[in-house]
Formats: C-alpha cells, structure tokens, sequence
C-alpha cells in the first residue's frame, strides 16, 4: 500500500473571541483574513499560501499558565516565529496587543503572550 500525501494545512488556536484573536494574529504576521465567522476566522499569508492560522471560539477558554506549574492550566501549543530584529519585532507584538512575558528562558528568544493568553515566541533566525 502507498502511503498518503500529509501536508500541514493550518494551526487553530481556541479563544473567547475568534475575531479579535485573529484581529491580532493579523497585525503581528500580516495574515489575511479568508473565512469569518462569529464561531471561526481563518487566516492565511499573503497570497493565500499554506499553512493558515485558525482561530475557534472557545466558550470556556482558560488561559494557560507560562512557565505552568504541576496544577496549572497547560499550554496545548505555541507557535514560535521566526524574526530578523527581536527588539522591532517584539514593539510590533506590544502595539498589536501582546505582553512580554515575566519569565523568559533564552537569550535569543522572546516569550509573549497574546491577548487571549497563549504563549508564543518571536526569535532570532539563524
């Protein structure tokens, strides 16, 4: 038997509210919006190129805790993204709505979390 093709077509990301989630996600990555609904919001790069990031509501979300402890609301995901000035990069996601978070584990990358409370990180490419 041949094995199937497997792409990775999108990340979803659960929030209280999809659109301002994607609102955000669309300033810091200039992602564009492709689908909305008051449920989902799909978003994807310029040119409608894959991977998207999708965002769905969530009417219980509860942030997770970073670093989480052994009791703490864990993070299912975080997306790591890759910039060319940390210091640039990181005032972007602060004017877009995210905040840097307390702890931060290395040098040469940035933890911040977004507006409805997932971590992400922004570092450097190599």
């Amino acid at each position: 038997m041949t094995a199937p093709h497997l792409s990775l077509s999108g990340v979803v990301l659960g929030a209280p509210d999809p659109q301002a989630l994607a609102t955000f996600y669309e300033a810091l990555l200039g992602y564009e919006r492709v689908e909305d609904s008051e449920e989902w919001v799909v978003t994807r790069p310029a040119g409608g190129v894959l991977p998207g990031l999708s965002f769905q509501r969530e009417k219980y979300h509860v942030a997770p805790t970073w670093p989480g402890g052994p009791t703490d609301q864990q993070m299912q995901v975080h997306l790591d993204v890759a910039v060319s000035d940390l210091d640039a990069a990181g005032a972007l996601a602060e004017r877009a709505g995210a905040v840097l978070a307390e702890y931060q584990p290395q040098e040469d990358v940035r933890v911040w979390i977004d507006p409805a409370g997932h971590p992400f990180c922004l570092f450097l490419q190599g």
